[in-house]
């Protein structure tokens, strides 16, 4: 079993190249200053076929390229990668595989999706949804709900510096493990399964935190991913519930201080803290959380 400490991986908002400063006025019309996110481009190939597009801060390419490939069943969980090679220039990453692989027939049938900086999925991503069983087993402590909020809450992240991005924490009980921010939340969930895989890192008793909304993709993506519970700042999606449902995947959202609503797999909720206790949210974090 894999030991991992708190914030094995962290944002650093002073990055180069992950954000820039820029001025303009304000409604009283006078001079401000403030840190804006870097988007760009990158091209994804899999060996020489060329896949998607993403817009994405390109901090993690490598982990970034084999999570999604995974979350859209390109690549098989025994695959085995012989090489990645990122061109920051031309913003290109090829993963190569000892498979020969040709996605021709599944690249024509894709859906843009609702995430931020526009998702893509690929017609034939639900072939393996139905066939998962997440863990019955899971737990999920209220304790641990609070504590989480307020670990990742002052966390310094470019979600908190800039408000125009979204993050994905892998947790384990009351531990954040994993914190990648992206500005689409699909690019920093297929971060973590990158990360995951290249590790080999169990998704068994593990937690997923995020601050955007709980949308079908979001939870198509947990569910691949075998997480059995997933907690957000933000709401839902209709279709995201729905999903989530089939699936018996806990689905927590509107975690804000003390308050947060369950939709789907209650059950693995345990009640073990006195909400009268827990302090209400920083507002620096809430002026962030809505830009």
């Amino acid at each position: 079993m894999i030991s991992m400490k708190e914030f094995e991986i962290a944002p650093d908002p002073a990055a180069e190249n992950l954000s820039e400063r820029l001025t303009g006025i304000d409604h009283t019309g006078t001079e401000v200053s403030l840190s804006v996110v870097v988007e760009r481009p990158l091209t994804l190939f899999l060996n020489r076929q060329e896949i998607v597009t993403m817009m994405t801060i390109a901090d993690y390419p490598d982990y970034l390229a084999i999570g999604y490939l995974l979350n859209q069943n390109m690549l098989r969980p025994d695959d085995e990668i012989t090489g990645i090679d990122y061109d920051d220039d031309l913003g290109v990453v090829v993963v190569r595989t000892m498979r020969e692989t040709d996605f021709e027939d599944k690249l024509k049938k894709k859906t843009q999706t609702s995430g931020c900086a526009q998702g893509t999925v690929f017609g034939d991503v639900m072939e393996k949804f139905e066939e998962i069983t997440l863990d019955p087993a899971a737990r999920l402590k209220t304790s641990w709900i609070y504590a989480l909020s307020k670990k990742i809450n002052q966390q310094p992240s470019l979600y908190l510096e800039t408000g125009a991005i979204h993050g994905c924490v892998l947790c384990e009980e009351d531990r954040p493990l994993l914190y990648m921010e992206d500005v689409g939340r699909h690019n920093a969930i297929d971060k973590i399964a990158g990360y995951m895989w290249r590790h080999g890192i169990s998704p068994a008793n593990k937690i997923f935190y995020t601050t955007g909304r709980l949308t079908s993709e979001m939870v198509i993506k947990t569910v691949q991913m075998q997480i059995p519970i997933v907690i957000s700042r933000s709401g839902f999606t209709a279709w995201g519930v729905d999903l989530a449902r089939q699936a018996n995947l806990t689905l927590i959202g509107r975690a804000k201080g003390k308050r947060f609503i369950c939709l789907s797999g209650a059950e693995r909720l345990q009640y073990d803290a006195d909400p009268d206790q827990v302090p209400e949210e920083d507002s620096k974090y809430k002026r962030k959380a809505s830009l």
